[in-house]
């Protein structure tokens, strides 16, 4: 399961996204980017962060390490900016927290080279959780030690936000000619050749275990917060099984 720690000092409001996550300290002495159960895109943003980066350390990707963090919305009582403070105390309970990665630079496609093999993995890996904001306008790609780290994937699993329609949405192709690593000439074929057969049924249970019971609660059609856990895994595999098929790269038709 993801680490628990509880929030002890907001450190600072980070501008960048249309979450407004803030920079938080921890009792663990960690520091972490943590996104709020009351910002805007509700709590459906953190269940897709927690399956696609949980699903993709699984899978060989590099993202930061996920973890639960405590929030008391007293935490933003002497914070100067009001809609700071509404967003703190709104957000009381469980947020989620991901490492920071100080000194780490956004990625940019004429500074830094990526290889077929590795542009190839995370391509079809954005496929496969349908990310749509991998762009090179916003690539939410990190260069951290010489090496490229994934983040940001709240806008990923978009069926899920219509469930009954989240069979069809999944069969919908995937379009890459916008995506940030689409210069790099991306090896999908092969991407899926190693990485699909490790995408089953005991794999996303065990990703899927790990979304707090708090952030599924609730979910219209379903009784239980596992048989939301159990959705998930459908398009997953359909998509898992052929969405290299249907990506769509610059220059292909």
């Amino acid at each position: 399961m993801l680490k628990d720690v509880v929030a002890t000092r907001f450190v600072a409001p980070l501008r960048e996204g249309g979450s407004l996550p803030g920079l938080v300290e921890a009792d663990d002495l960690g520091l972490y980017v943590l996104k709020f159960t009351g910002a805007g895109q509700g709590r459906k943003t953190l269940v897709a962060e927690v399956v696609c980066g949980e699903l993709a350390r699984r899978l060989g990707l590099r993202v930061p390490r996920l973890v639960t963090v405590g929030l008391d919305p007293v935490l933003g009582l002497a914070e100067p900016e009001q809609q700071v403070q509404d967003l703190l105390r709104s957000s009381g309970g469980t947020n989620l927290g991901m490492d920071f990665l100080s000194g780490a630079l956004g990625f940019d496609p004429l500074a830094f080279a990526v290889g077929a093999e590795e542009a190839g993995r995370v391509v079809w890996f954005d496929a496969l959780v349908n990310n749509v904001d991998r762009s090179w306008r916003n690539p939410n790609l990190l260069r951290w030690h010489g090496e490229l780290w994934l983040v940001d994937h709240g806008a990923s699993l978009i069926w899920h936000h219509n469930w009954p329609g989240a069979e069809r949405s999944a069969a919908r192709p995937y379009d890459a000619t916008d995506h940030a690593l689409a210069p790099f000439a991306p090896d999908v074929r092969s991407a899926a050749a190693e990485l699909a057969p490790l995408v089953t049924e005991d794999l996303l249970a065990e990703v899927t275990a790990e979304i707090p019971d708090a952030w599924l609660a609730d979910e219209p059609g379903f009784a239980t917060p596992d048989e939301v856990r159990r959705a998930y895994a459908g398009p997953l595999l359909a998509r898992a099984a052929d969405i290299h098929e249907r990506v769509r790269l610059e220059g292909e038709r």
